[in-house]
């Protein structure tokens, strides 16, 4: 199993949601890809960053508002700034892991950019809440920006942004290097910096691109030979939540059509993990695809829990 490769994609379960879980939370995630890394596999990782780009949003904004001379931060920017510290946490644990169990890697982080379309109908229905609740007056001027704004009864006003597909990794190239040079990489985090394409220019979007789809593009692109999806459950099931819950060890593109079109995959949590892995499997039809939790991992690794999708 020696060079082969692994994209994996880490959800909110393996970060936690402040600076200080996270740091713990990251340790533990470290020795699940560590035993991934010791099974004979290079690791391209990618995660999740909600609550990190919303910590950050709300923190540029406050502090708009007590220092009227500071700016808010564009959601591009607050992007750039969950990648960098996010992928150090990560790096930073992953290299200690590894130097611990005698492995001595490069782990890198790369900020990484992906374009989107412009004209993606996400943009003109937005979806995403992000930042602090706000008054009526805030969101009022939130809207005169140009911005959308939702209301949650009793709580307040959010901003919400788009969620585009994304279309083109930037720095596809660079990440490919390092992964063909053994290193590890941490890239696309929280779905990449949104970007948009203007006479030669990448001007950044004002959205955040989902993790599943990224992570399903750049496992396509990097041809990797098996897509790792850690979520917060240790199978994909039928039936999810009901009394007759039923785990699905194993199916193929054609099974894990029929049950989307069954309304099987909740539709902001498991389908568009799902979407990924059919796509990944549409474009690399002798790759693999696991979802299972980050404490069921290496006995996933081992065939004994999480989900398996093939072509």
């Amino acid at each position: 199993m020696e060079n082969k490769k692994a994209v994996v994609s880490l959800g909110h379960e393996s970060l936690g949601v402040t600076t200080n879980a996270q740091m713990e939370a990251v340790r533990n995630t470290a020795k699940a890809l560590a035993d991934i890394i010791e099974s004979g596999y290079q690791l391209t990782i990618t995660h999740s960053n909600g609550p990190q780009v919303s910590m950050i949003h709300k923190a540029m904004t406050e502090l708009h508002r007590i220092y009227i001379d500071y700016t808010t931060a564009p959601m591009c920017v607050c992007s750039a700034m969950s990648q960098g510290y996010v992928g150090y946490d990560i790096q930073n644990s992953l290299r200690s892991e590894l130097t611990s169990r005698g492995i001595y890697k490069t782990v890198s982080t790369i900020l990484t950019q992906v374009t989107v379309d412009p004209y993606d109908e996400a943009f003109y229905s937005p979806t995403k809440a992000i930042g602090r609740y706000m008054s009526k007056e805030d969101a009022d001027n939130e809207v005169k920006k140009g911005n959308f704004v939702k209301e949650e009864p009793g709580k307040g006003f959010l901003r919400i942004v788009a969620a585009p597909e994304p279309i083109d990794i930037v720095e596809i190239d660079a990440i490919k290097a390092l992964a063909d040079a053994g290193q590890e990489v941490i890239a696309c985090g929280g779905g990449g910096i949104p970007v948009i394409e203007q006479s030669h220019k990448l001007k950044g979007a004002s959205a955040v691109i989902e993790k599943d789809a990224i992570a399903g593009k750049l496992a396509c692109d990097l041809k990797a030979d098996r897509l790792i999806i850690l979520t917060s459950v240790p199978y994909v099931y039928k039936n999810f939540e009901k009394e007759n819950q039923e785990p699905i060890e194993k199916m193929t593109v054609a099974e894990a059509e029929k049950y989307i079109e069954a309304g099987e995959f909740g539709e902001v949590n498991m389908l568009p993990k799902i979407k990924a892995a059919i796509s990944f499997l549409k474009s690399n039809p002798e790759g693999s695809v696991l979802i299972t939790s980050i404490t069921t991992v290496n006995d996933a690794m081992h065939g004994k829990a999480g989900t398996f999708i093939t072509a």
